[in-house]
């Protein structure tokens, strides 16, 4: 765990996971979000991607973990997030997420990440910016 003033410019944090047929389907059960192009082969096959994707979502709530359980940790508050979705992700790719301290706001004790989740060859999937305040 880290608060606002042991955090320093620069500090890094990741957080890795595969993407399972199984990650998929419980997150569209758990959301609502039964598009075809996350849960139906067939109508997927039919779509830009050829394949089924997982959700946007999914790959970038991985950015929650290392902000709740990494840097700053627990006791973390979420406040904002900005996200540019970049590549798909597939059934069997490798994400990791990673945040790294760009930003501290000495007014509010509010800390701005830069978030990023690449695949396993390194292209980036997801990227943007976050907004949190540390843990005291």
């Amino acid at each position: 765990m880290a608060t606002y003033d042991e955090l320093q410019l620069g500090d890094s944090a990741s957080f890795s996971k595969t993407m399972s047929e199984t990650d998929i389907y419980g997150f569209a059960g758990i959301t609502g979000d039964m598009n075809p192009a996350h849960v139906d082969a067939v109508a997927a096959a039919e779509g830009m991607f050829k394949q089924r994707i997982a959700h946007g979502m999914l790959s970038a709530s991985f950015i929650s973990t290392v902000l709740a359980m990494k840097l700053p940790g627990p006791g973390t508050i979420y406040l904002g997030q900005d996200l540019q979705f970049r590549a798909p992700v597939f059934i069997g790719d490798t994400v990791t997420a990673r945040v790294e301290c760009i930003e501290k706001i000495e007014a509010r004790k509010w800390v701005k990440f830069k978030t990023t989740c690449t695949n396993q060859d390194g292209k980036v999937v997801v990227d943007g910016v976050a907004t949190v305040l540390p843990p005291k």
